[in-house]
Formats: structure tokens, C-alpha cells, sequence
């Protein structure tokens, strides 16, 4: 016992605080913009880092705009007559907006005369921490879900009707406080409050799933994937691209990241590039709803062996 305390501590801290310390572009996509004479010297610049920028070239600024908007870069290098413009989005990632400014801003031909927010985030939380924030009680929320329906409702499709009740209601309740109350989201409520839902239904599907399979020791297993390794593995603070590899990419298919991309998208982008972290979420909830039937059909079969047994 002596020994697992520290163990427990030094896992815990390396799952949340490696990610975090180690925070550098991978390989993020940006765009260059401009004629082909005037990027070549933005395109050598940002190679001299290395693997740090996938650069992604585009006719004119306007292109380069739509590439932002469907949230297919991050950010864009726009070379004109006038000079080099830099185009970011703070709502897909204030980090990454900040990142930009300071890899373009490092003199050379690459150096912006001006700086474009074109996505903005919520002038009420310019910084995102309010919506990060919002991730870990929807997994909380979901854990919950997924135990407590268990305990008050036998196995079957009430189970499953009561988990998605309680999901509705979850994201409801969520995007009144984070969109109505503390409005530092914007966009479509029905789709956001789905979104918050989506990723409830998941995370209790997940839970309900490994109860089903495994009893209580399905509570743990469904904790340390969703809580130790979803949520610090998310992005959702930063981005998925800043993180080491492959715990960026790996993150994107557990609900956390999934589902934060998806709000992401929803409340600053029109839902754009949402499809296939909604697929992950989908599919986790899912599969934890085909788990609880698994093992619904399972203890039925147990039944009549455990009645007919001889005393």
C-alpha cells in the first residue's frame, strides 16, 4: 500500500502533466496564400521548423479564409502586394492563435503587417477556459448516468431509455449555463445542446457498457479511460496537433476529444468539419448500448441454469 500511493500519484501526474509540458506544433495545418514568387520565402521560413507546420497552399486570401472556416487549417499566411497578412481563428484554438502570431512574427519575409482574428472566440472568454472547463462534467455527468440508472432501473431497454432521458436533460442543463447564463459560446442552442447530450450518452453508454461485461470493476475501467486518459488527452485546452504523438491522435477517439471538437465546431463554425468526431461519439454510444444488451441477454440466460440447479 505504501508503494501504490506514489505509483497511483506519479501515473495520474504523467498522464495530465506530460501532455501539457510538452506542448509544440506537429505537423499543424496552416495555410500559405499568394502568388507562388511571393510564398516561396514563407514556405522556406516555416520549414527551417522543421515538422512543426503542414503547409497547405492556397490561391488567394480569400481561399485561404474558406480553409479556415471549414476548420481544415488553422490559420492562414496571406502574401500580397501590400504586404503579408496573417490570418488566425482564436475559437478553434486560443493557443494555436497565439502560436502563429509568434512563429510569423519572427522577422524575415514571413513577418505579418497585419493580424486578422477572423473566427474570434467569445469576447467573454477570449482565452477558451471557460469552455474547456466544460468537458470534465460531462464526463462526470456521464459516469454518474451511467451508474445510477443501473442501480434503480433493471436491465433492458428501460436502461437504455432512461440513459438517453438523462443525456437529453444533461446537455440542456449544459448549454443553458455555458451558452445562456455565462454566454461564452455562440451558435445554434438545439445543436450544441445535442452535442452536450451526444457526448453524455457516450461516456454513460461506455460506463453502463463495462458494468454489463465486467460488474463494478467496469466503474474503474470506464473512469481511467474516460477521465485519465480522455480528458488530459482531449486537446480540447490546446489542440490535438500540439500534443506528442500519439496521444493527440488517439484522444480524437475517445469521447472527450471528440465531443469538444464537435461543440468547438458547432458554436464558432456552423458545424463545419464535425463529422467525424460526431461518428466517434455515435459509435462509442453505440457500442456501450450493444454491451449493456450483452449483458442483459446474458444474466437472463443465467437465470433458469440457477433455478434449475440442485440445491
Amino acid at each position: 500500500m505504501i508503494l501504490l500511493v506514489p505509483a497511483v500519484v506519479a501515473l495520474v501526474l504523467t498522464l495530465f502533466a506530460w501532455p501539457q509540458a510538452r506542448l509544440e506544433p506537429r505537423d499543424l495545418p496552416i495555410a500559405v496564400a499568394g502568388p507562388p514568387r511571393a510564398t516561396a520565402a514563407i514556405e522556406r521560413q516555416l520549414a527551417q521548423r522543421g515538422d512543426a507546420f503542414e503547409v497547405r497552399r492556397y490561391g488567394d486570401q480569400s481561399a485561404a479564409r474558406a480553409a479556415i472556416d471549414d476548420r481544415d487549417v488553422y490559420g492562414a499566411i496571406v502574401a500580397s502586394p501590400a504586404g503579408v497578412t496573417l490570418l488566425t481563428a482564436s475559437a478553434a484554438s486560443p493557443s494555436v492563435a497565439q502560436l502563429l502570431r509568434q512563429a510569423a512574427g519572427g522577422g524575415g519575409e514571413a513577418a505579418p503587417k497585419r493580424v486578422i482574428d477572423v473566427v474570434p472566440a467569445d469576447p467573454d472568454d477570449p482565452r477558451g477556459g471557460a469552455m474547456n472547463a466544460s468537458v470534465l462534467p460531462l464526463l462526470i455527468a456521464g459516469i454518474v448516468s451511467g451508474v445510477l440508472v443501473g442501480l434503480v432501473i433493471p436491465r433492458g431497454l428501460g436502461q437504455i431509455g432512461a440513459r438517453v432521458g438523462a443525456s437529453v436533460l444533461a446537455g440542456l442543463a449544459g448549454v443553458a449555463i455555458i451558452q445562456g447564463w455565462l454566454e461564452v459560446i455562440g451558435g445554434s442552442w438545439a445543436s450544441n445542446a445535442g452535442v452536450l447530450g451526444l457526448t453524455v450518452l457516450g461516456v454513460a453508454s461506455v460506463v453502463a457498457g463495462l458494468v454489463a461485461l465486467l460488474g463494478p470493476p467496469g466503474i474503474g475501467v470506464a473512469a481511467v479511460l474516460m477521465v485519465l486518459l480522455g480528458n488530459p488527452w482531449s486537446g480540447i485546452s490546446s489542440a490535438p496537433e500540439l500534443l506528442p504523438r500519439p496521444i493527440g491522435d488517439i484522444g480524437q477517439l475517445l469521447p472527450p476529444g471528440a465531443g469538444g471538437n464537435v461543440l468547438r465546431s458547432t458554436a464558432f463554425f456552423d458545424g463545419a468539419g464535425s463529422g467525424e468526431h460526431l461518428l466517434v461519439l455515435v459509435v462509442w454510444a453505440l457500442l456501450g448500448l450493444a454491451a449493456v444488451g450483452v449483458g442483459a441477454l446474458r444474466s437472463a440466460r443465467a437465470v433458469p441454469a440457477n433455478t434449475g440447479a440442485s440445491p
